[in-house]
């Protein structure tokens, strides 16, 4: 096996600027180790030694969550590892295992004060490592926490945007055939004799009628005993399909009296047709207006992910009414509400002024936040989320309140932590209230937990004025 050199050492892309002397201080000063395949190098919760400096073979990085593995990277031949100057990190968060032999050499981390008084160059570049260690976990924690914030997004789009478009295809498929039917009707319709008079009374009663738009909500008892109600009246006079007609005229609101009306302008002989013929135009109009709700409706659920992620805006803060964001927020998340069986309390200041945000960046945090309120909520197979808003002098504050079983106190002070999660294995990346403070932090707020069984709330507080 070769002797590691300076020459060893200038491979290393932190290393190659370091003055020679310097780098043979270092290898005077580390230990050579061979780590045999499969050794957990390094543990969470462990002190971090080091540093390490891998001159063959690798490791892999990985956490445990709830039982299972979630793989992070790998370590190479050139990479440097374990505790660097100046860090304020003195505890590992990861596991690192051998893949293969390993060769390092470690400096001991008891003697980084005398690297850092006496290796200037070598100091600078280690501290380097250190910055962009940290600036690549966090870009690696962002994006992992978007593909989870796009995965429950998407999710709650799947559920929202499949009912109203299966309606639609549903509804014009039937209007097709619905219409194919039209020919049948005409016929009937042809062989009616009625003046224009009868006939312009007709149409007017029809349109009065269509024009109320404000339908009652009738209890199942009460549509039953009025379709009976119509369905007679037709039957007396021998109308067909009597009863069939009666459901469909229910649905528009029509009463006995309406059908008295429309009666005294049609010869008896045509009271059959003729009400047949408003039965197709009936039918025609709920399939249209099906059409319309569930097009409405999908409309709606694409402007409110236009508004939530805020795509068509700046990344500047701007002004807005806070209760936009929580309320889409709460439109993509619709489908957990119903799934898990949650009332919800909506508890707003409307009198709150605008206030100035990264808005898209918040609403990951109300995201994250009644997210994982539902998720909390799950065991008991129902609960009441409550959202609160109010004005605290010049700051917002908004409360996300559940009754779940609560957080567990000797946890509490660990749920911010990076890759901290009690869910299952593919249900969080223990990075959501990570990233929830993060946002917080940058928007000059706080955010506080409060919890007991039964009641967890999560208070999260930032000015107003930006």
């Amino acid at each position: 096996m070769e002797p590691v050199t300076v020459a060893t050492l200038k491979n290393f892309d932190a290393l190659k600027s370091v003055p020679d002397e310097q780098l043979q201080w270092l290898i005077a000063n580390c230990e050579e180790r061979i780590l045999p395949e499969g050794t957990v190098f390094i543990k969470p919760d462990q002190p971090m030694a080091g540093p390490h400096f891998i001159i063959d073979g690798e490791f892999y990085a990985f956490i445990m969550q709830n039982g299972s593995k979630r793989e992070l990277g790998t370590f190479g031949v050139g990479n440097i590892t374990g505790y660097l100057p100046f860090s304020r990190g003195k505890t590992a968060s990861v596991y690192m295992k051998a893949q293969g032999d390993v060769r390092i050499l470690t400096f001991p981390t008891e003697r980084i004060r005398e690297m850092i008084k006496d290796q200037f160059e070598l100091t600078q570049a280690l501290v380097h490592v250190m910055s962009n260690r940290v600036r690549e976990f966090t870009a690696f924690q962002q994006q992992n926490e978007k593909m989870m914030a796009l995965g429950k997004l998407s999710a709650g789009l799947t559920h929202e945007l499949n009912n109203p478009a299966s309606a639609i295809v549903r509804d014009s498929v039937s209007l097709r055939e619905h219409l194919r039917l039209e020919p049948e009707t005409f016929k009937k319709i042809i062989a009616i004799q009625m003046d224009c008079t009868q006939v312009d009374a007709v149409n007017d009663e029809l349109f009065r009628v269509l024009a109320e738009t404000e339908r009652p909500k009738l209890s199942l008892k009460e549509k039953t005993k009025r379709e009976e109600e119509l369905g007679d009246w037709f039957n007396d006079l021998e109308v067909e399909d009597a009863y069939d007609l009666a459901e469909n005229f229910v649905d528009f609101n029509f009463k006995v009296a309406d059908l008295e009306n429309f009666k005294k302008h049609i010869p008896d002989a045509f009271l059959s047709p003729v009400f047949g013929w408003i039965n197709t135009l009936l039918v025609t109009e709920k399939m249209v207006e099906d059409i319309q709700e569930s097009s409405r409706r999908i409309a709606e659920l694409v402007k409110s992910v236009k508004t939530f992620t805020h795509m068509d805006r700046g990344a500047d803060k701007e002004y807005a009414d806070i209760h936009i964001g929580i309320r889409n927020t709460l439109t993509m998340l619709g489908y957990r509400k119903k799934k898990g069986n949650i009332t919800l309390v909506e508890d707003y200041d409307l009198n709150l002024p605008p206030v100035k945000a990264l808005i898209g960046e918040l609403n990951q945090v109300w995201t994250n936040l009644i997210d994982n309120a539902f998720d909390a909520m799950e065991l008991n197979g129902k609960g009441t989320l409550t959202i609160k808003t109010e004005k605290d002098k010049e700051f917002v504050q908004v409360s996300i309140i559940d009754d779940g079983p609560g957080i567990p106190e000797d946890i509490r002070s660990r749920v911010f932590d990076p890759f901290f999660t009690t869910k299952e294995m593919g249900k969080g990346t223990g990075m959501g209230l990570e990233v929830v403070q993060r946002i917080v932090n940058q928007h000059k707020g706080s955010i506080k937990i409060k919890s007991v069984p039964g009641h967890t709330e999560f208070i999260v507080c930032f000015p107003i004025n930006g």
